[in-house]
């Protein structure tokens, strides 16, 4: 494997930095839906698919459209236990002058009447059973009397009262799942209900995922002056896993560019993404600018006009998508979630890669001004009301830890009062 030499790379590294600070041509100012843009037009969906059984397919993403093969249900049924009859066999029955029918048969779900109920009869059914020929309406079993080998009937029943049609739910050639849909568990049971065993899905997006900082310490390890714990391989990871992808921990990186750079390139042939937090700033220490130039990489853009998480890096090594977020957890988790998420949704296939949008109205206010675009983490209480933590500092990660969104503030806000209407990203 081939990289620039130490000096080439320190003069490089140093040159980028220095152009960084200075807000020259090579510093990438753009907007976040602009980012989600350059990312989407840099990757390709997984072409690779694989059939596997249902309870294999949660999270997976649909490779092919699956239609049903029959209605469901395939015949009509009861929905209750009772009894069901030709509702003219009780025309003109009160509670005065009920009528009596004989009972012929009995029926439980999974069985089968093969007969024909005539005038004056009726099969004893339960739930989910098939409702025989000459019959079209259920009574409940507590509404007739019983009596013996029959029941009498105290009013007159209406034609396809308690009926479920055939087809009813899904009729025949019904799209169960699009392709690109992501499988989810109410998805299973529709595909088990039509008898699919197994579904067709792309493979898993592939992610290896590393944190860099000589400051890191992996938990179990004994905490010392000036270090910290990698938390935030652990919230990406983490977060990896919950998606579906297939994620592979390389943990801790140094900060040294060739180091970082050698341990990124090992990976270029095995994963779809590199995912790291760390190193995206202009310290001292902030390696990535260097290591994507070691690399031999494209840099595709630096920076996302937004609060928290606006010190982030993309590029790509051949095949490989690179995406370094920044080492403050909160930062990383919400560029993450509004950036990096949309372009592993799109490597894995899915139609739709960004997340949900609605108006609500803020039940707490926040008090500072937004000169610049913000992302204010946030609960959607029971209300429909959007709930603030008191925490919101780009390091802190333990307020979010109850938020399932974010409430997109606009450059130029000025402090927020309660009762504020607001666009809420859910989560």
């Amino acid at each position: 494997m081939i990289f620039r030499t130490d000096i080439e790379t320190n003069i490089l590294y140093k040159d980028t930095c220095m152009n960084i600070r200075e807000g020259t041509a090579a510093m990438q100012d753009i907007e976040l839906e602009q980012a989600v843009e350059v990312l989407l037009a840099h990757t390709t969906p997984v072409a690779e698919t694989e059939r596997v059984p249902l309870l294999d397919a949660v999270g997976r993403v649909a490779a092919e459209d699956v239609r049903a093969g029959f209605d469901n249900p395939p015949f009509d049924r009861s929905p209750l236990d009772g009894y069901t009859f030709a509702a003219a066999s009780t025309r003109g029955a009160s509670a005065e002058n009920p009528v009596t029918l004989r009972v012929v048969g009995e029926e439980c779900a999974g069985d089968f009447f093969d007969g024909v109920v005539g005038a004056g009869e009726c099969v004893r059914i339960m739930t989910g059973g098939a409702i025989p020929k000459g019959c079209d309406c259920v009574v409940r079993q507590e509404d007739v009397r019983e009596d013996g080998e029959q029941i009498h009937v105290p009013f007159t029943s209406e034609p396809y009262e308690n009926y479920c049609y055939a087809g009813e739910d899904i009729k025949k050639g019904t799209v169960l799942i699009r392709q690109g849909q992501c499988i989810r568990a109410a998805h299973l049971a529709v595909l088990a209900s039509e008898g699919y065993g197994d579904v067709l899905v792309r493979r898993r997006v592939r992610v290896a995922v590393a944190s860099t900082g000589d400051e890191l310490l992996q938990p179990g390890q004994s905490l010392r002056p000036g270090k910290i714990y990698n938390s935030n391989l652990y919230l990406l990871a983490g977060r990896l896993k919950e998606l579906g992808a297939e994620v592979t921990v390389v943990g801790s990186v140094p900060d040294d560019v060739e180091r970082a750079a050698s341990v990124i390139a090992s990976y270029a042939d095995k994963v779809d993404v590199f995912l790291t937090s760390g190193g995206v700033s202009v310290g001292k220490k902030d390696i990535m600018h260097g290591v994507v130039p070691a690399l031999g990489a494209e840099r595709l853009f630096w920076r996302v006009c937004m609060k928290p998480g606006a010190p982030a890096i993309a590029y790509t090594r051949g095949k490989m998508l690179g995406i370094a977020l920044s080492g403050n957890p909160f930062a990383a988790y919400a560029t993450f979630e509004l950036m990096a998420r949309a372009a592993l949704a799109h490597l894995a296939g899915e139609t739709e890669v960004t997340r949900p949008r609605r108006r609500a109205v803020l039940a707490d206010a926040f008090p500072k001004a937004c000169p610049g675009r913000r992302f204010l983490r946030a609960r959607i209480e029971a209300d429909g009301r959007v709930s603030l933590p008191d925490q919101h500092e780009s390091g802190s990660l333990f307020s979010a830890a109850g938020c399932d969104a974010f409430v997109d503030v606009p450059a130029g806000t000025k402090p927020l009062a309660a009762g504020t209407e607001v666009e809420v990203v859910i989560l």
